[in-house]
């Protein structure tokens, strides 16, 4: 039963909010302005360098910016990350319509300049419950990537370092500045 007030996952694919990006949390609907061209270009890095290296690899698929998913239900919350990969173990859950009831294997969230740190920390904590397995934070200002895991453990890669897809990707590997270029 729909409780008064919320909006479903189904109500939020029907929405029309040109110019808009959207999200649910807990059926709370959460409007924000399009990111900056710098955050679509270093998004669109990532999803080029990862995109290739799982197609070539046949490992399932990676979505690009904004592609919502479906984390939790009654009250529903759909969270979009700025790159995703879902392995072909998951991929089944990917339907013709609407938001895969699914989280993905790795969720990446590339950093605006005015981000709050608490949302940031809510959107990794929202992906980790939710069985992904790997979160990337992309910082453009620190020059740097923050990888979260499911255990609790966070590394930090700088600008001159290497990310890899540890064992949820394994053999993907290229550099902060690669990305950040």
């Amino acid at each position: 039963m729909k409780q008064t007030g919320l909006m479903t996952a189904e109500e939020l694919e029907r929405l029309d909010l040109p110019g808009k990006a959207t999200e649910l949390i807990r059926g709370q609907l959460i409007v924000r302005e399009p990111p900056g061209t710098r955050h679509g270009i270093i998004a669109a890095n990532l999803c080029l360098l990862l995109g290739g290296f799982v197609r070539r690899e046949k490992l399932g698929a990676v979505s690009a910016q904004d592609t919502g998913f479906k984390i939790e239900s009654n009250p529903d919350t759909v969270r979009a990350p700025d790159v995703a990969y879902i392995s072909n173990a998951r991929l089944g859950a990917v339907g013709r319509r609407g938001y895969a009831p699914v989280a993905p294997d790795l969720a990446a969230e590339v950093l605006s300049p005015d981000y709050r740190a608490g949302e940031v920390f809510s959107k990794v904590g929202s992906w980790l419950s939710a069985a992904s397995k790997l979160v990337w934070v992309v910082d453009p200002d620190r020059e740097e990537v923050r990888v979260y895991r499911p255990d609790g453990s966070v590394r930090i890669i700088s600008g001159d370092g290497t990310l890899d897809g540890e064992d949820v990707l394994s053999g993907f590997t290229c550099s902060v500045r690669e990305i950040l270029s």
